[in-house]
């Protein structure tokens, strides 16, 4: 115990550090932390353990590392020029909602990387949200053995617990890698380092059980980053040897339940879901004995250094010959890569293709993501300097889109934020990423095998989020986001700093400093917890509207009054009064939507149904014809106006009905 309360005694953070992990832990079933009313609640958690951090504990700005101050102003300045945009998104609610999320991310990576951390507190940190990630992927496992798995997919797709497939992969793929980082340092105990390989395998497969194409493409692009980035690849490749013939001996039974979990077939897929979770659990039992033992061996009876430089040579050797091997065999499988990326490159423009007779993961690379990155890119062509604010996408894909989908976010973290930031943000946040890299590179290689596992195994988590997130909207996802800049942070405040002597003050040393820094995280507390107030009384309206609705509508206007930038109040309340007959708290409701979001189609299409009932033809007219060119391939809009034209009024039941189907089919 001495020992411990020494190590927190050197690195007090690491409290604080564990605590945030707790919360990151607590999103996971939560629908992976993505909804607003899950993940805020935590963020404010997570702002007042900062400034507990700020106002307690010792040590000094100076004595930080170069590179992580640069890191934290330039992440500050990017959030900052994040709220700046709201001044000109035409969706103002959106936009504030997204500087929140990029508030989330500065305090994280602030909180884990000011601090210094020592390699033993940090890998307790690592390890603590690794096994407890690690318990949550066993649980998953065992929870679609059960007895109706199909409650979890979405088609063929497990959807738990993140409800969105790609999410649900890369929620469990970010934590393979510091669980092979782990697993290969030669410090942890042979234990653990067997539950962490065979924790590996488990994450593996259930990653697997969504498949996710974008996990598949990044997963080896992450690999090769882990062997030329990190040190010790030699011993990361010796683990993923036996977690990587695991995962292959189980992956023929997960992908066998993809058929008949699309075919809706219970009692066909409750069947091979056990025999799934049986092939899984037996295979990581298998490679975590594998790896313990060896590790077990290794300190039993400590190799003779000459011994060990041989082994690694002809170790190293083994590698590069199957690494050779193997690209020589993939290139005779592949045949002409220049022809294979032309078909590569016709499948991701054609979108989505059938796979009856294979799985998702080899049925190419066709989804509308060409037709997202297309109308992504025409924002920043036409917004080039300043972007169209943060999180402002929507109603530009319903203008623009040529796919069935409306989709929210341009699911790619950099046309994201070239398009809504511009080249200002753009090249304020690389910076950013930049310094918080160099940080973290000096991690690596200044704390022994020991640090090197934490900040390799940690830089490389980030690393997967980044490549993934190019080709999915994972900056949005904050449950994903927050422990990736987290992780970052961590492999940060491994970097070396200067040593001050004598007693260290708090960083807020100065009175002038700790009232500052106070106001600051207090304004930022909140500026994210006025959306999150407004969002529940606006849930809370739509649960109890059919009971109590003038309850239902007070709620509303204190939402509206929480958060004056987002139109949602007033189009929850217009819909309500839709429902009860009442057209003129609708039309003002929906007048007001208009004045806070000055695009939303949808306020826009109820007006000129209104308008229509009414008799007030020619502002009819004007209204669905606005309304169809704001969402040009909406069948509903298009309909209402062709009633209009042709003499009479639009149906507004009728209209709300189709409007809720449609909206049920997307989200299917």
């Amino acid at each position: 115990m001495g020992s411990v309360v020494d190590h927190l005694r050197g690195a007090p953070v690491t409290v604080l550090l564990l605590l945030a992990v707790g919360v990151f832990i607590a999103w996971v079933p939560d629908d992976g932390g993505q909804p607003l009313t899950t993940w805020v609640p935590g963020a404010l958690l997570l702002a007042g353990l900062l400034a507990v951090a700020l106002l307690a504990l010792p040590g000094r700005w100076s004595a930080a590392p170069r590179p992580v101050r640069a890191a934290v102003v330039l992440l500050g300045a990017f959030t900052a020029w994040s709220a700046l945009s709201i001044l000109w998104a035409d969706d103002q609610g959106s936009a504030w909602q997204g500087t929140n999320r990029t508030l989330l991310y500065l305090i994280v990576f602030a909180l884990f990387a000011l601090w210094p951390q020592r390699s033993t507190t940090a890998s307790w940190v690592l390890g603590a949200w690794t096994l407890a990630m690690g318990v949550l992927a066993v649980a998953t496992l065992l929870k679609v053995a059960g007895d109706d798995p199909l409650r979890m997919f979405v088609d063929d797709r497990l959807a738990d617990p993140a409800g969105y497939p790609n999410a649900a992969a890369a929620t469990w793929m970010m934590v393979l890698w510091p669980a092979v980082t782990l697993a290969a340092a030669p410090r942890v105990p042979w234990a653990l380092r067997g539950t962490f390989a065979a924790l590996a395998v488990v994450l593996a497969e259930v990653a697997l059980l969504s498949q996710s194409r974008g996990s598949v493409i990044a997963a080896p692009l992450t690999l090769l980053v882990l062997i030329a980035v990190v040190p010790d690849r030699l011993r990361h490749l010796a683990v993923l040897v036996p977690v990587g013939a695991a995962v292959a001996a189980a992956a023929p039974a997960v992908i066998d339940l993809g058929p008949p979990a699309a075919d809706g077939d219970v009692a066909a897929a409750a069947a091979q879901a056990d025999v799934v979770a049986r092939h899984v659990l037996l295979a990581a039992v298998a490679a975590g004995l594998v790896v313990a033992l060896a590790a077990w061996a290794a300190g039993r009876r400590p190799v003779p250094p000459q011994t060990a430089v041989r082994a690694r040579r002809a170790w190293g050797a083994t590698v590069v010959a199957v690494a050779v091997v193997g690209a020589v065999v993939g290139l005779i499988v592949v045949g002409n890569p220049v022809e294979r990326a032309g078909d590569a490159w016709d499948s991701f423009k054609g979108g989505y293709q059938t796979y009856d007779e294979t799985t998702r993961l080899t049925s190419g690379l066709g989804s509308n993501r060409y037709d997202f990155f297309r109308v992504a890119l025409n924002q920043f062509r036409d917004h080039p300097l300043v972007g169209v604010g943060v999180d402002n996408y929507f109603q530009d894909y319903l203008a623009e889109g040529d796919s069935p989908e409306t989709p929210r976010y341009p699911h790619n973290v950099v046309l994201r934020t070239l398009a809504q930031t511009g080249i200002v943000g753009f090249v304020i946040l690389v910076g950013a990423l930049a310094a918080a890299l160099a940080a973290a590179w000096r991690g690596m290689r200044a704390g022994g095998p020991l640090g090197t596992a934490v900040a390799g195994g940690a830089t490389i988590a980030f690393t997967y989020w980044l490549i993934h997130g190019t080709a999915d909207w994972f900056w949005e996802w904050a449950g994903l986001g927050a422990p990736a800049f987290a992780l970052l942070g961590l492999a940060a405040s491994l970097a070396p700093r200067r040593v001050e002597s004598g007693a260290q003050p708090p960083m807020l040393r100065s009175p002038a400093a700790a009232v500052g820094g106070t106001a600051a995280l207090a304004a930022a507390a909140l500026a994210m917890a006025a959306p999150w107030l407004a969002e529940r009384d606006v849930q809370r309206a739509a649960e109890i509207y059919d009971r109590d609705p003038m309850q239902a509508y007070q709620r509303l206007d204190r939402a509206g009054r929480w958060d004056p930038l987002s139109d949602r109040p007033a189009l929850v309340e217009g819909s309500i009064a839709l429902r009860y007959g009442d057209l003129d708290r609708a039309e003002a409701a929906f007048r007001k939507a208009l004045e806070r979001n000055p695009r939303s189609q949808y306020a826009t299409l109820e007006l000129g149904a209104i308008a229509s009932v009414r008799g007030r033809r020619d502002e009819a007219l004007a209204r669905l014809r606005r309304a169809t060119a704001l969402a040009p391939r909406d069948q509903v809009a298009a309909e209402a106006l062709a009633v209009v034209r042709s003499g009479g009024a639009v149906d507004i039941a009728a209209l709300n009905d189709r409007i809720l189907s449609a909206n049920r089919q997307l989200a299917r």
